[in-house]
């Protein structure tokens, strides 16, 4: 499956190495030499050089030597062949797109609603189920949402107190 991992920015010096905004939660491992990044306008694009200055990623591709050509590639969003499947460096590690549509169950077994959006924030995620009447969010942590099981695409959840409901 295709994921997003990040973004072009502008050219970096004279030799064509690129800024990156990265979207990825695995960088070392999406943006290593010789990796392959695929972008709709542009196709395949392999890594040949990568650093970090000043806290910012920068890249070289192979064929893009000069500020001119890597210039071109600016704003281009970049993707990453990833098999979703593959299991963590952590049996919790999940890809968000492993629990959008998974069905939320209460500790009781009653359907509770389904997960629409994993929402990053930088204390902890917080899983949106979708109710009948409602959005609650469910900060993804194993106290609140004790049993994941992505390939039964079904999970249990204690909601917290329901004051927080978004209409």
């Amino acid at each position: 499956m295709r994921l997003l991992v990040g973004r072009i920015g502008r050219a970096h010096g004279i030799l064509g190495e690129a800024t990156i905004e990265v979207r990825s939660d695995e960088p070392e491992k999406r943006f290593a030499l010789g990796a392959q990044l695929h972008s709709d306008e542009h196709g395949v694009l392999t890594i040949t050089s990568g650093r970090v200055h000043n806290g910012i990623l920068l890249l070289g591709f192979t064929g893009y030597t000069d500020r001119n050509q890597i210039e071109r590639l600016r704003n281009t969003l970049i993707y990453a062949e990833v098999d979703i499947d593959e299991a963590g460096e952590d049996t919790n590690d999940y890809h968000v797109l492993q629990l959008i549509g998974c069905s939320a169950y209460l500790e009781s077994g009653e359907l509770f609603g389904e997960v629409t959006d994993v929402i990053n924030l930088p204390g902890q995620d917080l899983l949106a189920i979708k109710t009948p009447t409602h959005e609650s969010l469910v900060p993804f942590v194993h106290q609140l949402v004790p049993i994941v099981d992505v390939k039964a695409k079904r999970l249990v959840v204690i909601p917290p107190d329901m004051s927080g409901v978004i209409s």
